[in-house]
């Protein structure tokens, strides 16, 4: 993996433009990389079979940890954060199969089927005419008989709103009530819960839930404790946040620590093309 995997994936070194394919495959990427705003002509599924990613479109933050798999429908602007040495794949999605899946930036529950397929798809070179488009055919069917399972976290577009949330984003560990939160930002307690259902689709409560949770994978990535995470995240006690962070994520808190310090496997010494990443429209 070279050092500047952002450089390396753009020509000679500039930030991907508003149309540019970023990778394609698969790849090991570094806590923390980010891939700037993009879009593609295609739609684009991502699955991180190790580590976690979050996608971050105008609507929001979804993220996905290793049971999940991320869609963005074709010419919709995004970007990617990475938690965790994580084993990234890409796929892109011809449009004529786009209209299987729904319209909007998604994340959906990676069956074992489904892991498997997508493993497939960005693993090794087709050995088969059509195969892969087969197998593609079978993963959006999977997809678009599966719920959407979003870790979402919707952002706004109200003044009012925004300032209550660009104050939560600053210290997901406020301890402030949603009155408190008003009396910031200069509106009610019942305008702001208003405003978090009609504009967020959600309650106060679980939007800072979501808030949290997102912070919360970046301290377990870093190596924090479930307690101190939790106490950093604002909970008041470690089995509250297991609690939250389970029913969110999927999984235990120690649990998704757990699965980040299994060791990656060696790359190999010869890495077929479908693991190497390319650039182009």
């Amino acid at each position: 993996m070279p050092k500047d995997r952002q450089a390396a994936a753009t020509h000679a070194g500039s930030r991907p433009g508003p149309e540019e394919t970023v990778f394609r495959g698969a790849a090991w990427l570094p806590h923390g990389y980010r891939l700037h705003p993009h879009s593609h002509a295609q739609g684009q599924l991502v699955y991180a079979a190790a580590g976690t990613l979050a996608t971050a479109t105008e609507r929001g933050t979804w993220v996905a940890p290793a049971n999940r798999v991320t869609w963005t429908p074709p010419r919709f602007a995004h970007s990617h954060r990475f938690y965790g040495e994580t084993d990234v794949r890409l796929l892109s999605v011809p449009v004529d199969l786009c209209g299987e899946l729904v319209d909007h930036p998604s994340v959906f529950a990676v069956s074992p089927l489904l892991r498997e397929a997508l493993l497939a798809l960005t693993d090794g070179s087709e050995r088969r005419a059509g195969a892969r488009r087969r197998l593609l055919t079978v993963v959006v069917d999977e997809l678009a008989d599966s719920a959407e399972q979003s870790l979402h976290l919707p952002e706004p577009g109200d003044d009012r709103l925004r300032s209550a949330t660009d104050l939560l984003h600053e210290d997901p560990a406020r301890p402030t009530t949603l009155a408190g939160l008003g009396r910031a930002v200069g509106a009610s307690e019942r305008t702001l819960s208003r405003l978090f259902h009609s504009e967020l689709g959600m309650s106060f409560h679980r939007w800072r839930t979501t808030l949290r949770i997102h912070h919360a994978l970046g301290h377990l990535t870093d190596g924090l404790s479930v307690t101190d995470t939790a106490m950093a995240c604002g909970w008041s006690n470690p089995s509250s946040f297991i609690d939250a962070f389970t029913e969110v994520v999927g999984q235990t808190p120690g649990r998704y620590q757990a699965d980040l310090r299994r060791p990656a496997p060696a790359p190999s010494p010869s890495p077929s093309p479908a693991r190497q990443q390319s650039v182009g429209r």
